[in-house]
């Protein structure tokens, strides 16, 4: 189990008529796999994205939530899922200036109205699991953007998510770094049997996923570039 979704269709405005963002698309993302989405910008990856966190109800089709059929689910539902059952990780890391690497993912805690004091050790925990030990208590201009982004990334899996969906990490990174980030990615999903959602533009670190879907004009394939 993980993410799936079915026929779903999903349109905007577009003058007097309606754009089709998402085109009958059928996607599956299972726990313990890295699955990948690649495409043109504008394709459709944000919208897939959207929809799979919950963010936005497509107008038809079915979506899954790790066996649990949440299609209907009213806007509170929507949330309270958001909360417990997600995790995001956004292109840019989104860091606050002002707080510790450790603080930055208890932020998320106080948002959920838990105790901060209960959930520091697994903060602290988290990071040091993401090679962050000796960078517990640096801010975000004390860190590089490699170290930035698995800040972002510990933060994504602080409420122990079912389904992590993460857009363009390795944009604003380097070939090396890009290469670190995605592995870690992988790992996270095979070790915490977390279904990882990677929207990227970034081909050539496609080798380290585990499946891969190709997005045009709001339909989606099945299978890795033929030219890679």
């Amino acid at each position: 189990m993980g993410i799936t979704l079915r026929n779903v269709v999903l349109t905007y405005p577009d003058g007097d008529a309606r754009m089709r963002a998402l085109d009958d698309v059928d996607f599956t993302a299972e726990r313990g796999r890295l699955t990948a989405v690649t495409g043109p910008s504008g394709s459709g990856k944000s919208s897939l994205l959207a929809v799979a966190g919950l963010l936005t109800a497509p107008d038809s089709g079915l979506v899954v939530l790790d066996g649990t059929d949440v299609t209907e689910s009213t806007r509170a539902q929507r949330t309270t899922l958001r909360r417990e059952r997600l995790g995001f990780v956004f292109q840019q890391s989104n860091l606050l200036p002002s707080l510790t690497a450790t603080e930055q993912l208890l932020a998320i805690t106080h948002l959920r109205g838990e105790r901060v004091r209960v959930h520091r050790d697994r903060a602290r925990t988290l990071l040091t699991d993401l090679g962050l030990g000796g960078h517990l208590d640096k801010r975000p201009h004390q860190l590089s953007g490699g170290q930035r982004q698995r800040v972002a990334i510990a933060r994504g899996l602080m409420n122990d998510p079912a389904v992590l969906l993460v857009d363009e990490p390795t944009s604003a990174l380097d070939e090396d770094r890009s290469r670190r980030v995605v592995a870690l990615l992988a790992d996270l999903a095979h070790d915490r049997n977390v279904a990882v959602v990677m929207v990227t533009h970034d081909l050539g670190q496609l080798d380290l996923v585990d499946d891969c879907h190709e997005m045009h004009s709001g339909r989606l394939t099945s299978g890795f570039p033929t030219r890679l």
